[in-house]
């Protein structure tokens, strides 16, 4: 076998191992959101969602703000930034029981208007109660991390014929 013939057959086998991996990721994280989702109603969900807009709402017009006070998008609150992960937002944004009808695509843009640093650090960072403000900023940031993620996975998938 020539060397040019190995080298292909390395990076075919190579290639192969990293498709097998990505579905078993994918896998991996479709089970993970299917339990986030089953350990609440359809109608628990639904409240949750409905309760996050009114705290969304009453942030404006609230002089001092802690960890608690922010509707971090997950299905349970987080107590500290460590707990916002990709898997457990990911659940969240794209639930089918979402209301609004919207898109997963403008859901997630929404809730990136939401959390972006730029908007986030100037409006209502500077509320934040002084002790929790770099937890509630690291928090901040790692939604809008996990939401730029999760809209470019979107957008992939997209491209590729995976969602319609």
């Amino acid at each position: 076998m020539s060397e040019h013939d190995w080298a292909r057959r390395q990076e075919e086998h190579a290639r192969k191992q990293f498709e097998q991996f990505q579905r078993e990721q994918e896998a991996q994280q479709r089970r993970a959101e299917q339990k986030a989702i089953r350990q609440l109603s359809k109608e628990d969900v639904i409240r949750l969602f409905e309760e996050h807009e009114r705290r969304w709402a009453r942030l404006a017009s609230l002089d001092a703000l802690s960890w608690h006070s922010f509707p971090w998008p997950m299905l349970k609150q987080p107590t500290d930034p460590e707990q916002l992960t990709y898997i457990e937002i990911q659940a969240y944004v794209l639930s089918p029981h979402h209301p609004g009808g919207k898109t997963s695509k403008e859901r997630i843009k929404d809730y990136l208007r939401k959390w972006h640093p730029d908007r986030f650090e100037t409006k209502v960072l500077p509320k934040v109660r002084e002790d929790d403000r770099e937890k509630v900023q690291e928090g901040a940031g790692t939604v809008a991390r996990h939401l730029n993620k999760l809209l470019s996975s979107l957008s992939s998938s997209a491209e590729n014929g995976l969602f319609g």
